[in-house]
């Protein structure tokens, strides 16, 4: 129910944003269960598939989290096989982040989820991509330092 009330619920950006996000979530767990991936796991894994090898930093910057959000989940995914964590040669502080050959195995797979999860958008894919730039140009605005 629209209203004049400029904190009105269904006024309000963000959640619009969040139950969109909410929805989006759990569209992707039955396709993600059989691959053995939450949601989060597959953000982790379409980094790595993108680039395998890059550090904990350079995944926590993509995804926008703390290290000590995403340690406990990477060393579940590594428990679980689909990556490796070494401490880097150059610098033992840093850690980086390897696919193991189950979790390259696993890209066709993660493949068919992304299409089908498209597909369930039904929206042409330059619509699609015009959500996605609004989205990303909003997340930067909240993102820089005033």
């Amino acid at each position: 129910m629209k209203t004049d009330n400029p904190l009105a619920l269904d006024n309000q950006v963000c959640f619009s944003l969040y139950a969109t996000s909410l929805a989006i979530t759990q569209a992707y767990k039955p396709l993600l269960a059989p691959l053995g991936l939450t949601y989060p796991q597959y953000l982790i894994m379409l980094i790595l598939w993108e680039e395998d090898g890059v550090s904990l930093n350079h995944i926590c910057k993509r995804l926008g989290q703390q290290p000590g959000a995403l340690t406990p989940v990477l060393k579940r995914m590594e428990e679980d096989g689909f990556l490796k964590r070494n401490r880097s040669q150059t610098d033992e502080r840093q850690l980086e982040i390897f696919l193991s050959p189950k979790g390259k195995a696993l890209e066709a797979e993660g493949l068919k989820v992304n299409r089908c999860m498209i597909e369930t958008a039904a929206a042409p894919a330059e619509h699609l991509q015009e959500i996605k730039q609004a989205l990303d140009a909003l997340r930067a605005k909240f993102n820089c330092p005033s």
